[in-house]
């Protein structure tokens, strides 16, 4: 199952990221996993949301320059090697990561990956193949 991640653009600049933040915590869409990437100029903001269609709208509504992608995150044990097992699968079967981040579920023993694939319906099929679990919409509104 693909999900839906928003990329929001930020000048760097003081309290940017605030606002972005504070926007959506105000409307109440929650953020469930994030990352940001950053340069001299701007930054990424990149998040997954319980609401990601309504985030969008409110976003640019509001001036920010956002996109919405499709991601995929996947559950993996949260012990040493869980990443490498998760890593070697993709490796073995040829799938380009474009790029990833992680974050740890707090009612489990499990982690959580985003991964950002080239092909993410073959990397969807291989990986449930393989046995892993494929987190849907609904388990990322439930953590």
């Amino acid at each position: 199952m693909k999900l839906n991640q928003i990329s929001i653009f930020l000048e760097n600049r003081e309290g940017r990221l605030y606002e972005a933040c504070s926007l959506l915590g105000e409307h109440k869409i929650n953020i469930r996993a994030l990352t940001i990437a950053e340069s001299d100029q701007f930054g990424i903001l990149r998040v997954v949301v319980d609401k990601p269609e309504e985030a969008m709208a409110l976003l640019k509504k509001n001036g920010f320059t956002a996109d919405l992608t499709d991601i995929v995150a996947v559950e993996v044990d949260d012990k040493p090697g869980g990443l490498a097992k998760i890593l070697k699968i993709i490796y073995d079967n040829r799938i380009n990561i474009e790029y990833m981040y992680g974050f740890v579920e707090k009612s489990s023993e499990k982690a959580l990956l985003v991964f950002r694939f080239d092909d993410s319906d073959k990397a969807i099929s291989v990986l449930t193949d393989n046995k892993i679990k494929v987190i849907g919409k609904k388990d990322i509104v439930n953590l």
